[in-house]
């Protein structure tokens, strides 16, 4: 099968759409498929922007069997992080080249919106990736907006042949707003690189000389993940809060979060060993079409605690893996935090019990379910062309 993947953003960017494009890409490879990947450039690329035949961007964890197509773009105004693609013919010309069977839309909003009128033009079946919660950034960084930030959506999704959810409230908010053939589709984790016995005694001491209760927080540092909620977990005599990510909060975040550690980037194992040393992880954004953050904590066993909205409510089992509060309470996470720092017993089982709920949960085995859906929607267009 040949897959052209048009994806908002692309390692060495580092997000989840990112993340979910190049293990899609992965997986595509290992089961001999043919995927090529059409992504906004980075400022690497830019300088190069011709196809990085039989290379793969994204540091020495990426396949070098898959092609990448590097679109010029713009670093969004204050947020440099994040690469917004410009209008090019080289989205419909990659398509086209590669003599694609189907197009694979990740997160699209920008440089998607092109790869669904391409592929619309050229008769080709394409899958949408919903999973940015638009409307709640509109909602965060505007004030406003929601209501247009779906009517996008809604514009983009309707015309694929398929649209995969990844978590059962993402699948009803795009139900609900009118968006059709809408299917659930999860995401993996890697359950080899993020596992329990990583737990590293010297990290922990380095970040919490006096053995203080480790309490984690891993991703953007951006307004809609209100990270400032743990000021109040910053408080609890006997709590270290560790901060691992990057973002335009940063500094606002320091000043927010007194005597926490912020220990800026992190990735692959070293990442790996950061979540396994954790006793609790807090994740904080109300906004998580699925949370990858929270199944990677599971996967290392660790107690979550998390929002009650969105993806989290299909990966924390209340009272068994975590504790689930209501979203935008700092009152609760605090408490929530104090709570299983004053009962390690059930703090521990939580872990536990989490490590086996994602066991099953690998990227292989959801890279199979995504060709299945592939497949589906072949047959459905072979059927429809045939009546």
């Amino acid at each position: 099968m040949r897959v052209v993947i048009v994806t908002e953003s692309f390692p060495p960017d580092v997000n989840g759409v990112a993340h979910c494009a190049l293990q899609t890409a992965r997986h595509l490879v290992e089961r001999g498929h043919a995927p090529l990947v059409v992504a906004p450039a980075t400022p690497r690329s830019q300088a190069s922007p011709e196809r990085a035949a039989g290379a793969m961007t994204g540091g020495p964890e990426a396949l070098a069997t898959c092609p990448v197509v590097h679109v010029p773009s713009l670093p969004l105004p204050g947020y440099p992080q994040v690469r917004v693609a410009l209008p090019s013919r080289r989205v419909a010309a990659a398509i086209t080249e590669h003599r694609a069977d189907i197009v694979h839309l990740a997160s699209p909003f920008v440089l998607g919106v092109r790869g669904m009128a391409a592929a619309s033009r050229l008769g080709i079946p394409a899958v949408a990736i919903y999973q940015t919660d638009l409307a709640g950034y509109a909602r965060t960084y505007m004030g406003a907006g929601e209501a247009a930030a779906w009517r996008r959506i809604r514009s983009v999704h309707a015309a694929a042949d398929r649209t995969l959810a990844p978590s059962s409230a993402a699948q009803r908010d795009l139900e609900a707003h009118g968006v059709p053939r809408v299917r659930l589709w999860r995401r993996g984790v890697d359950t080899v690189r993020f596992r329990p016995d990583l737990r590293d005694e010297a990290m922990r001491r380095e970040l919490a000389p006096n053995g203080e209760l480790i309490v984690g927080y891993v991703g953007r540092l951006a307004p809609e993940k209100h990270v400032e909620l743990l000021a109040g977990v910053c408080g609890l005599d006997g709590v270290r809060v560790v901060v691992v990510g990057d973002g335009p909060s940063k500094p606002a975040l320091r000043a927010a979060l007194p005597g926490a550690v912020f220990l800026g980037r992190r990735t692959g194992d070293e990442l790996a060993r950061i979540f396994a040393s954790l006793d609790v992880f807090a994740h904080t954004g109300p906004f998580e079409t699925f949370c990858q953050t929270v199944q990677e904590a599971m996967a290392s066993g660790v107690a979550v605690v998390a929002p009650a909205a969105g993806g989290p409510l299909d990966l924390v089992d209340h009272g068994r893996t975590g504790l689930l509060v209501p979203p935008g309470d700092a009152d609760a996470v605090r408490d929530a935090v104090a709570s299983l720092a004053a009962d390690p017993d059930r703090r521990i089982m939580y872990g536990i019990t989490a490590r086996t709920t994602v066991e099953g949960r690998t990227w292989s085995a959801v890279g199979d379910q995504l060709i299945d859906h592939y497949t589906d929607v072949l047959a459905e267009r072979r059927t429809a062309v045939a009546a």
